[in-house]
């Protein structure tokens, strides 16, 4: 008799601890609600009112363009800072007479180991003074932007690689028998040729070859030449003697300034695309 009143007692306790705990979860869940409808007002009102944000282009797809490591900034103190804000050049890497002598062997290299004859009749240059200052410079600007990759040592070096040639200009100059007067207006003209073909040449290596190919023929061609195919020869040497150049060791270079250049007319141009493989014999070896 008495299980009964008691199992009804607990079930009506059990079923009062159950609405109980269904209200709280309720009025929780409402809670919650509110304050996340709140949370999306205030959302929507500050979007808004700010300015819009940049659209987010993802792709999944793999770039097979090889990853070339990057030269990490040298660190210097504070006094170096000090006295290079000045003018003057802090303590380097490697010896500052070191990289003056590699600084004039690698000018050396520009002037010496060009066969500027094939340039004059490849691209129809007249065999002047001007002329072989326009591709000689062409090639320094190739030495300092590989030389650039190298930290303050390597802009020490482009210091008097420059040094270098505008000292031999002069001194071709004398030699040809130009006057004072003269060779300071010219020494005054090719400065400005010089620095203009600089950042023609770097927003050409930057880009793609119709933006170099305008610098070209801007700067080596003194925007006379109508034959696209002179254009697309000096487009294609300039790329692939970059990719040599690049290629070669930052430390040599900076020691020994000796770099090796490609001719201007190869039978196959596309093997500088190709890494060179090693021949084997038949016995493996």
């Amino acid at each position: 008799m008495y299980r009964r009143p008691l199992q009804s007692a607990v079930r009506s306790l059990v079923h009062g601890a159950a609405t109980r705990a269904a209200g709280r979860q309720t009025s929780d869940q409402n809670a919650c609600l509110a304050r996340a409808l709140g949370t999306l007002q205030l959302a929507r009102v500050s979007s808004a009112c700010s300015p819009p944000c940049r659209t987010l282009h993802i792709s999944t797809q793999l770039c097979n363009v090889k990853e070339t490591p990057q030269h990490t900034e040298e660190e210097v103190g504070a006094f170096t800072k000090i006295i290079e804000a000045i003018g003057f050049t802090g303590p380097l890497k490697y010896n500052k007479w070191k990289i003056k002598i590699a600084a004039l062997r690698m000018y050396t290299c520009c002037v010496e180991r060009i066969n500027y004859d094939d340039f004059f009749e490849q691209c129809a240059l007249p065999d002047t003074l001007n002329s072989w200052f326009l591709v000689a410079q062409l090639h320094v600007w190739m030495c300092l932007v590989r030389m650039r990759q190298e930290g303050r040592a390597g802009k020490y070096m482009c210091r008097y690689i420059v040094h270098s040639m505008w000292e031999d200009v002069e001194q071709r100059s004398k030699i040809m028998g130009i006057d004072a007067m003269h060779r300071k207006e010219a020494m005054k003209a090719m400065t400005e040729t010089f620095y203009a073909a600089i950042f023609g040449y770097d927003e050409g290596i930057l880009s793609d070859d119709s933006v170099l190919a305008a610098a070209l023929w801007r700067n080596l061609f003194n925007r006379d030449c109508e034959d696209p195919k002179q254009l697309e020869l000096m487009v294609e040497y300039v790329r692939k003697q970059m990719q040599s150049i690049d290629a070669l060791d930052g430390e040599d270079l900076l020691l020994t300034g000796e770099v090796k250049w490609r001719p201007l007319v190869e039978e196959n141009a596309q093997s500088i695309l190709k890494v060179a493989t090693p021949t084997y014999n038949d016995a493996g070896l």
